[in-house]
């Protein structure tokens, strides 16, 4: 009896042991394992890292977005702000072409003004009206130079019929006046032949007479009437005697200028000349 009692509790203990032995080799075995392969670990751990690999990716994805928007929002801005300048520069750059435009259009008539050597010269005004002068650098230009003399245009004419004519026109010259051109000053004294006739003015190119230059436009050299208005007799009214012809001009110095009439023959002296000094 002692005896069969003896070996079940040797079979038992060494069932127990054998157990022990197994888990204990079992649980080396896992950690052999895991030392020689860090990827296999218990799928727990493995669910918890791809949870925050997932976590990182839409956090990574979301901090993208983010910026992606941010960017866009400075590219926006940018692009405003440079839409806003080149409108700024265009604004200005009209205003100052606008300006440039303006100056060029009230200095159009000054430079149109410059005589050459070669110039138009026209003789005109009513029979009962006084004798108007102006020289035009071509026909189709404004006049440079316009005087109202005080002369009959009738008497004019007689005396042009009788021979050669010579205009002076005189004006006086003074020290302390700024320089202005010969053919901007006011008023001249008036001699025609050597003799006196009264004075003359300086006249801007009105409506009347750049209507009568328009008319005489095509004539290159000539003389005729033009019609009147119609109405009734007056010193301004009725037909307009005029004379037109090429005239060379001579400057002497800055006071002193000739205009001399050009015949088509070139014999001869020419018909009429007009002097303008400065004593």
């Amino acid at each position: 009896m002692k005896t069969i009692m003896a070996k079940s509790f040797q079979d038992l203990s060494s069932k127990r042991q054998f157990h022990w032995t197994a888990k204990v080799s079992n649980e080396e075995e896992q950690d052999e394992i895991a030392h020689k392969d860090p990827s296999s670990k218990p799928s727990s751990d493995i669910n918890r890292n791809e949870q925050g690999k997932t976590e990182n990716i839409k956090s990574s994805t979301l901090n993208a977005i983010h910026e992606n928007k941010t960017e866009e929002n400075q590219l926006k801005q940018e692009s405003a702000s440079a839409s806003a300048t080149r409108r700024k520069l265009q604004t200005i750059a009209v205003a100052r072409l606008k300006s440039v435009l303006t100056s060029l259009g009230r200095n159009r008539g000054n430079l149109q003004q410059g005589l050459g050597t070669r110039v138009v010269g026209t003789l005109f005004g009513h029979k009962r009206g006084h004798v108007h002068f102006a020289f035009q650098k071509d026909s189709t230009s404004q006049p440079a130079f316009l005087v109202e003399l005080a002369t009959p245009i009738s008497g004019l004419v007689q005396e042009m019929a009788s021979g050669l004519v010579r205009i002076a026109l005189e004006c006086d010259k003074e020290e302390e006046k700024k320089a202005t051109r010969l053919t901007d000053e006011p008023i001249w004294r008036t001699y025609c032949n050597g003799k006196k006739c009264g004075f003359a003015n300086r006249r801007e190119c009105g409506p009347k007479e750049l209507q009568i230059l328009k008319a005489v436009e095509p004539i290159s050299m000539g003389a005729g009437v033009l019609p009147g208005n119609g109405g009734e007799e007056s010193a301004d009214s009725g037909e307009i005697m005029y004379m037109r012809a090429k005239f060379e001009r001579v400057i002497g110095s800055r006071d002193s200028e000739a205009f001399y009439m050009m015949n088509p023959d070139s014999n001869g002296a020419p018909e009429l000349s007009v002097y303008l000094l400065r004593v």
